[in-house]
């Protein structure tokens, strides 16, 4: 006969075990197995400790949206080195800094994009296009019916998702697109960072001191190591701060353009979350929409080194 406590244990531990179930079940299993695909065919990927070494010092604390100061919890960048030269002779990251000036900083700003820039635009999008890791998200989406076969009809998509020109701010012109905010990163009214996902356009302006990092952002248990292709982070930029932040570290373009491409095209909701675990990272991937263009995509760490195993 079970006595009270006892039956009080048994609902405790259904309860533990149906919520474990329920957090598997929440892992989107198809979106992981591509994506874990594409990690394998990421050749471009560079390595941590050998092409690029950062310190991730401290752990910053917390602040409030739209705050202009923080603690600093790491007195040097977070990027100690980046292998410059290997970055310049990889194709798809040569094509891709060149985009990272083509931009103007804050919102209601109209861009003005020269001819100059679109042929940037689009001789990106062919480096990109010429990967296994493009190739087979391209093959993926063609068997979801969300995409055709022929590739000038896919780059004519990629470009209207990516790189036109909307309205972010109702004041002025066009003066975003989702390239400039997942990749480059934009200013809201002075006041707040958006976007700004990539860590190539992170070390760059870190290298000029135009970002300030502040430390990592993790759970007690969930610290970061130096080697981890995915981190939460905070930094200040042109006078703001950004009190979180997710990218990939590492990771080429081609990489975050396929992924974030694949969500984006597979649903139809303005905004999509998916979790799914990518090598020994566990993530939330966010993407919202602008119309048939991208607003925001990033990914959101939920844990790492597969502590959620």
């Amino acid at each position: 006969m079970l006595r009270g406590y006892d039956c009080g244990w048994i609902l405790v531990l259904l309860a533990l075990f149906n919520f474990s179930d329920a957090a598997s079940q929440n892992v989107n299993q198809e979106l992981s197995n591509i994506f874990n695909e594409l990690w394998k065919l990421d050749v471009n990927r560079l390595k941590p400790g050998t092409d690029y070494i950062i310190t991730l010092q401290g752990k910053a604390g917390y602040i409030a949206q739209g705050s202009t100061s923080a603690v600093d919890h790491a007195s040097s960048p977070l990027f100690s080195s980046v292998d410059e030269a290997k970055l310049d002779g990889i194709t798809t990251y040569a094509r891709f800094m060149k985009l990272l000036d083509n931009y103007e900083r804050s919102t209601g700003v109209a861009e003005r994009v020269t001819t100059e820039e679109v042929t940037e635009n689009n001789s990106f999008l062919d480096a990109i296009l010429d990967t296994a890791v493009m190739k087979r998200a391209h093959r993926y989406l063609i068997g979801k019916g969300k995409s055709r076969s022929d590739r000038r009809q896919f780059k004519s998509q990629l470009y209207y998702m990516w790189f036109r020109l909307y309205h972010r701010d109702r004041n002025g012109g066009e003066d975003s697109s989702g390239f400039e905010h997942v990749f480059v990163g934009e200013t809201k009214f002075g006041r707040e960072i958006m976007g700004l996902h990539n860590w190539v356009q992170f070390y760059l302006q870190e290298k000029q001191d135009l970002l300030d990092y502040k430390g990592y952002k993790a759970k007690d248990n969930n610290a970061p190591e130096d080697d981890d292709h995915v981190l939460n982070v905070q930094f200040s930029w042109h006078g703001l701060v950004k009190p979180v932040a997710s990218a990939f570290v590492g990771v080429s373009p081609e990489f975050e353009m396929a992924i974030f491409t694949i969500l984006f095209l597979t649903s139809t909701e303005k905004t999509t979350t998916a979790v799914v675990n990518l090598d020994e990272y566990q993530l939330e991937m966010v993407v919202h929409r602008h119309g048939r263009s991208i607003g925001t995509a990033y990914p959101k760490l939920i844990s790492s080194n597969n502590r959620h195993v």
